[in-house]
C-alpha cells in the first residue's frame, strides 16, 4: 500500500485494511473541487473545507468499522491522505515551503504554520479544557483533531504549529483549524517564481 504519482503533483493510493477501506486522490494544482465520502458526516465537511480553501482537488472514499467507532476510519484517512500529499510535492524544488494562516470563525481564531520540512512534526495547543470530549454532528469526538494532524504530518513529513487562539463552540473551534491548515498548506506548496530549486540549505527536504 503506497502512494503512486499520477501526473505532475498529483497522486492517490488505496489502503485497505481489516477495519477500513480508503481512497485519496489529491492534485496540488486544483481548483478546490472535492468529492468526500467517508461514512461520518462532521469528517466529510471538514476534507471539504480543506479542499475548499488548499484550492487542491480532493477524492476521498472511505468506509470502515464505524459502528465500532470512527477512530479506525478516520485515522486511516488521515494517514493515507498523508502518504498522497507526501508524494504529490515530489522532490519540492520551487515550492514556498512555508506557510502561515490565521482563520476566523465567529468566535473561534486558530492559527496555522506549515513547514514542508521533510521531518514530521506536530505542535497543538490552545484547545479548551473538554473539547476532545465533545461528540460533534453525533460521530466525531473533538480528541480525533489532534490525531487526524498527527497523522496527517507524520505520514506527510511535515511541520505543522497549530494553535488555537479562542473559541468556544465545538464545531467552530475545530473548522477554524481545518481552514487554517488549508490556507497554510495552499501557500507552502505554491510554487515560487524566485526559486528554481530546492528551498533549503541542505538542497533537500
Amino acid at each position: 500500500m503506497v502512494a503512486e504519482l499520477i501526473s505532475s503533483r498529483r497522486a492517490r493510493m488505496q489502503r485497505t485494511t481489516s477495519e477500513s477501506n480508503v481512497f485519496v486522490e489529491l492534485d496540488l494544482d486544483g481548483t478546490g473541487t472535492s468529492d468526500i465520502s467517508t461514512s461520518v458526516p462532521f469528517f466529510d465537511h471538514m476534507l471539504t473545507a480543506l479542499a475548499k480553501h488548499s484550492q487542491m482537488n480532493l477524492v476521498v472514499k472511505a468506509s470502515g468499522d464505524t459502528h465500532i467507532d470512527v477512530h479506525h476510519t478516520v485515522e486511516d484517512v488521515a494517514i493515507t491522505f498523508g502518504e498522497v500529499l507526501k508524494v504529490a510535492l515530489g522532490d519540492k524544488k520551487g515550492i514556498r515551503r512555508f506557510g502561515e494562516a490565521s482563520v476566523p470563525l465567529d468566535e473561534a481564531l486558530a492559527r496555522a504554520v506549515v513547514d514542508l520540512s521533510g521531518r514530521p512534526y506536530l505542535v497543538h495547543e490552545g484547545e479548551p479544557d473538554g473539547q476532545q470530549y465533545h461528540l460533534i454532528g453525533g460521530h466525531f469526538t473533538g480528541s480525533m483533531t489532534r490525531h487526524i494532524f498527527e497523522s496527517i504530518t507524520f505520514h506527510a513529513s511535515i511541520c505543522l504549529h497549530m494553535d488555537v487562539v479562542r473559541g468556544r463552540d465545538p464545531h467552530h473551534i475545530v473548522e477554524s483549524q481545518f481552514k487554517a491548515f488549508a490556507r497554510a498548506l495552499r501557500v507552502a506548496a505554491e510554487d515560487d517564481p524566485r526559486v528554481t530549486d530546492v528551498p533549503s540549505t541542505k538542497g533537500a527536504l
